[in-house]
């Protein structure tokens, strides 16, 4: 970095999800500020995506504020000459930026911090990825709700699956180990190949619902894949089955054809685009506590049907779309028909 290169930090400090939802607001960022040096506060663990920004972000600087809001950000990101708050509303994120120095704040307003004042409002019911576009955009700052792709070489071993991602950061998202067991025993009678991912901390659930949808071992990639390799199987697979999790954004990243289970979370704030056919939501309408210790109610109001459905619908609008083409494109075979990345 030359020594008089402007700089500008963005504190986004969070998940998956949370990286992929803010994904069109890094790249305004990028579009309005090139000459820039951009970097992320972000867990270090999330860089393997970032490289997948189209270059929106230059580097990672290790912040998880997961846990709490007020540990001190890292020197090397001081008296940056923007700061961004894709974080949150504040206080406390925007005290922790204010404390760099930087010589602008770019931050939703709150009565508590008054170099917030001239941010726009904060709503609470709103989608996350308009959120972080509507900041920018009240700043002067284009961005595009639509640039949510990422572009990744699908992992050839995923290639015709369904990927099943049963895990989920608290209870309150995580539908029974047994009812994912059921569906994805559907699956494997119905001739697809099935793959189980998940964390270091989900192999053993992974494992359970292959033992009872008597999958072959090698169905269980929980615990073997770092992110970029998640991106690639994901990006690879013919349709994917989680909750509201990281992996439902990547499905929407790649283009990837999915069924997404709410419970404690309306779709409203966090599923994928509702323009986009491929991506079917399932919710019973109830809200609660995303975090909370006990799977969430209305979780459990979405059952074993609705998802089989889902899935359905799926092979139908697939079904349609493989006709369209071979109606435009005559040479194009069924079998060259496949999912790929955008």
């Amino acid at each position: 970095m030359a020594l008089d290169q402007p700089r500008l930090v963005v504190l986004r400090a969070l998940g998956l999800g949370d990286l992929l939802t803010a994904a069109p607001a890094l790249r305004g960022l990028a579009r309005a500020f090139p000459a820039h040096r951009r970097t992320l506060l972000a867990p270090a663990s999330l860089t393997p995506l970032v490289a997948l920004l189209d270059g929106a972000v230059h580097d990672v600087a290790d912040v998880d504020y997961r846990q709490r809001v007020d540990a001190a950000l890292p020197r090397g990101c001081h008296r940056a000459d923007i700061a961004v708050n894709l974080h949150g509303r504040g206080p406390e994120s925007h005290t922790a930026l204010l404390a760099t120095r930087p010589t602008r704040l770019l931050a939703f307003a709150h009565p508590d911090v008054p170099a917030s004042a001239d941010g726009p409002p904060w709503h609470t019911d709103e989608h996350e990825t308009r959120r972080w576009c509507r900041l920018l955009t009240a700043f002067g700052v284009d961005a595009d709700a639509d640039g949510l792709d990422l572009r990744v070489e699908p992992a050839p071993e995923a290639r015709g699956a369904t990927v099943i991602h049963p895990g989920a950061a608290s209870p309150a998202r995580r539908w029974p180990v047994e009812r994912w067991a059921t569906v994805a025993r559907a699956e494997r009678r119905a001739g697809r190949r099935v793959l189980l991912t998940g964390g270091p901390d989900e192999v053993e659930a992974a494992g359970r619902i292959a033992h009872l949808a008597g999958l072959p071992e090698d169905a269980v990639l929980a615990g073997r894949t770092d992110l970029s390799h998640l991106a690639r199987v994901v990006g690879g697979a013919a349709r994917v089955l989680c909750g509201d999790t990281g992996v439902a954004h990547l499905a929407t990243a790649t283009r990837t054809p999915s069924v997404v289970l709410f419970g404690p979370t309306s779709p409203e704030q966090w599923g994928p685009p509702a323009r986009d056919g491929r991506h079917i939501v399932l919710w019973a309408g109830r809200t609660g506590n995303p975090h909370g210790q006990r799977v969430d109610p209305g979780l459990l109001a979405v059952t074993v049907p609705d998802v089989l459905g889902a899935l359905d619908r799926l092979d139908r609008l697939d079904r349609l779309d493989r006709l369209d083409r071979r109606a435009v494109h005559p040479s194009i075979s069924p079998a060259a028909s496949g999912p790929r990345a955008p």
